[in-house]
């Protein structure tokens, strides 16, 4: 999510790569846009945006953020992991993945140019990490390396000048005693994340929670009250979720930490984190059989929503 300018409200939404029902992987770029209409409604419209120059490959497992600088703004996206080149495939390792090029991309969402920067100081690829951003800065925090099997405790501050001219891309290597993969951030204030969730490693999940500041051009990085974990949350091996807004985290764990015969449903928590008190609460449980009877949306396909989020006979998706 983005505005036009570094302290605007949230006005456009970006959604680029992921993994399709059929396990293939997508290059796509969206845009989703919320704007205003009549009757006390929003549409919530989505297009396809064409790139051109260095087109980002189809990946998932990486992150874009969007920085500002000298009145203008570009996306930055980094990471990922994408399947082994065709051309190196062969039966054994047909649907094998393996980390992107260490590139930071520059995408320029007003004209659709893509330009991908080789930096000196990141030199292995990178997945699942975190990102935050500030101004023209992004810091890309912890991740995972397929090839070395590591979860980076490196901090990478990747610095995007935009004058008149060919833009600037610089990085500094920070050191941090963060090692973590696959967590979820969320903001509480501009300068403001917290860091919850994810994996320390592969059978070891991430049960504590940071707080990360950012001032200037420092970064700091300091260990929270943990939340009161529920013992089907502590004892579950996996759990995933995504940052709600405000410091609200929607988590998720499958069914079968429960009941070994709920295959394909899923446990639903919120986890209230901007309030003066964390709050855990369970909030409703799902069943992938109930996608069977959902329908895909097609490319610039519009929703209409309540601006005091009821819903009526009137609100309506195109």
């Amino acid at each position: 999510s983005f505005s036009d300018s570094p302290s605007g409200e949230v006005s456009q939404y970006l959604i680029h790569g992921g993994k399709t029902p059929n396990n293939e992987l997508s290059q796509k770029l969206y845009v989703m846009s919320l704007v205003a209409s009549a009757n006390r409604k929003s549409l919530l419209c989505c297009s396809e945006k064409d790139l051109a120059g260095d087109i980002p490959e189809a990946r998932y497992g990486h992150s874009m953020n969007v920085v500002h600088s000298r009145g203008k703004s570009a996306v930055v996206l980094f990471g990922g992991r994408s399947y082994i080149p065709i051309n190196q495939r062969t039966t054994e390792n047909w649907n094998s993945v393996t980390d992107c090029q260490p590139l930071v991309y520059l995408i320029d969402l007003q004209f659709g140019c893509s330009t991908a920067y080789t930096i000196k100081e990141l030199q292995d690829g990178l997945s699942f990490h975190i990102s935050v951003s500030r101004n023209d800065t992004v810091y890309i925090i912890g991740g995972h390396t397929l090839e070395s099997d590591l979860r980076s405790s490196n901090i990478y501050r990747i610095k995007v000048d935009l004058p008149l001219g060919s833009p600037a891309v610089t990085c500094t290597v920070l050191k941090s005693c963060l090692s973590v993969s696959s967590a979820i951030v969320t903001h509480t204030c501009p300068d403001e994340f917290l860091i919850v969730g994810g994996y320390e490693s592969d059978s070891q999940k991430r049960m504590t929670c940071n707080k990360v500041s950012i001032s200037n051009d420092t970064i700091d990085i300091q260990e929270v009250e943990t939340p009161e974990w529920t013992g089907d949350v502590k004892h579950s091996k996996t759990w995933f979720g995504a940052d709600m807004g405000q410091g609200v985290v929607l988590f998720g764990i499958p069914g079968d930490n429960k009941n070994n015969n709920s295959d394909g449903n899923f446990f639903f928590y919120l986890l209230n984190l901007g309030g003066e008190e964390d709050v855990l609460q369970s909030c409703s449980q799902g069943s992938l059989e109930e996608q069977e009877d959902s329908v895909p949306l097609e490319d610039s396909e519009e929703f209409t929503f309540c601006a005091d989020g009821t819903f009526d006979g009137d609100v309506y998706n195109e």
